[in-house]
């Protein structure tokens, strides 16, 4: 069965008919041309198809584009559509944040969510006070992006450069 989707990736605007089971992910890879989320697992462990969706994380590859009509998707691209970096990729560059690149835009995407649920006061399970302002402590960051893999390791400086681009200074 078909649908009609309309959907707004990084600005633009798309109106695609598509089968009921398509994907967020394989939507904007297979037929938009949007190839900056990744197809890592397919099954929403690894975090490399990561995406805003109407300004929070998303795993892309769980996501039916019909359960999503009229949303507005920003992927890692999105970020700086004027060419100048959004201060999480300047973080990324600064801290050397990554080895092989294919799980940077989904740990970047994943990145801004963390700052901006963090600014917004909600916890996670290392949140130690819940009557209080929440932190970028190291422990923090880590347990927010935990659901993010990178095969190559480099979480020793994506903690770090998620803590800059959140404005915890060294």
């Amino acid at each position: 069965m078909d649908a009609e989707v309309t959907l707004t990736v990084d600005g633009t605007r798309h109106q695609r008919t598509v089968d009921t089971r398509t994907t967020l992910l394989d939507l904007m890879r297979e037929r938009l041309g949007v190839t900056s989320p990744k197809k890592g697992c397919d099954h929403g462990q690894c975090g490399a198809c990561t995406v805003l969706l109407d300004g929070q994380r998303q795993l892309s590859c769980l996501a039916l584009a019909v359960a999503h009509d009229g949303a507005e998707i920003t992927t890692a691209d999105g970020l700086a559509p004027a060419g100048e970096l959004h201060p999480v990729q300047q973080a990324f560059l600064d801290n050397d944040a990554f080895q092989c690149g294919y799980c940077t835009p989904g740990q970047i995407c994943s990145a801004v969510g963390v700052i901006d649920e963090v600014s917004r006061g909600w916890p996670s399970h290392a949140t130690t006070d819940l009557t209080g302002e929440v932190e970028l402590s190291h422990d923090e960051v880590a347990e927010r992006m935990s659901g993010n893999l990178c095969r190559c390791a480099a979480y020793v400086n994506i903690v770090p450069a998620v803590q800059q681009a959140g404005g915890v200074q060294a």
